[in-house]
């Protein structure tokens, strides 16, 4: 260092004016020993304090720099609130086999299960509601039996006769087939006397809807005739008398065949019978009514 050079330090961060100017020293003071420990001191320091800013810079770019990092290394999370519900629906379409299996009926109710299989080979079952159906009716016990005073062949029209009629019809048409199959009454008397006791067992009253006269008509049509009915008619396969009978239903309306229950009396002890009848001379009707 030349002698006649003055060394200035300054340092404007860490030291203030007065310490400054007691640093201006001559290269001729007579203390060059304290003034070289002073002066080594001073650089050292110096030295130090600039390596702990250094230091403390370099530590505050790696903090900010690895911040930096993370937030590209680590997307923010990304929060939904709203929801959707979907509904899976069978593909109809795609189904390409179809086979039905009837299940063991119970109760008198059917039950169908229906399998059906995708595209994707997996089955899917289907349940079908049960069908519920009716149980068949009981049929009328006289239709089992053997009677001498019917054709079998007729006991279905007889017993159609009592499920399909008005309520004074249907207690007039089952008392007499009681009284006939049954009990196989005998009434004193003749036809007319049979038919009136069979009105008055029913508990029914009748009134007349058609009259005319035996040779004389007018005759009634065959549509002016009703189950139960009380008829008095030609009878055409006995010398053409007239008789009187209860009308059970049409075996051939278009040739005036018809089902009758009649009972011939005369003190023949025989009780009344179902027979086919030509009514193609009704000249009185009577109608059963309650």
């Amino acid at each position: 260092m030349p002698p006649s050079s003055v060394i200035t330090l300054e340092k404007t961060n860490l030291y203030k004016a007065p310490f400054h100017k007691a640093l201006s020293i001559q290269s001729n003071s007579t203390k060059p020993v304290f003034i070289k420990k002073a002066l080594i001191t001073i650089l050292l320091m110096v030295f130090l304090g600039s390596a702990s800013y250094v230091h403390a810079d370099s530590m505050s770019d790696l903090i900010a720099q690895k911040t930096v990092q993370s937030e590209l290394a680590v997307p923010r999370a990304k929060i939904s609130t709203s929801s959707t519900i979907q509904r899976t629906r069978p593909n109809y379409s795609t189904i390409n086999n179809t086979s039905y299996t009837n299940i063991q009926p119970t109760s008198n109710t059917y039950d169908y299960h229906q399998q059906t299989q995708n595209t994707s080979g997996a089955n899917v079952s289907y349940r079908y509601p049960e069908i519920q159906r009716q149980a068949p009716a009981v049929l009328p016990a006289f239709l089992s039996g053997n009677y001498d005073n019917v054709d079998s062949k007729y006991l279905p029209l007889l017993s159609n006769a009592e499920n399909h009629s008005s309520t004074a019809a249907r207690e007039v048409i089952s008392t007499a087939r009681k009284m006939a199959l049954n009990e196989r009454a005998i009434i004193q008397g003749g036809c007319w006397d049979y038919l009136n006791e069979v009105f008055k067992r029913a508990g029914v009253t009748r009134d007349t809807v058609h009259k005319g006269a035996y040779r004389q008509g007018p005759y009634a049509n065959s549509n002016d005739i009703e189950i139960g009915d009380w008829l008095y008619y030609i009878n055409h396969g006995y010398n053409g008398v007239e008789h009187s009978g209860l009308f059970v239903g049409w075996v051939d309306e278009a040739a005036k065949q018809a089902l009758i229950l009649s009972y011939a009396g005369e003190n023949r002890r025989e009780p009344a019978r179902y027979r086919v009848y030509d009514l193609s001379n009704v000249y009185q009707i009577m109608r059963p009514t309650i």
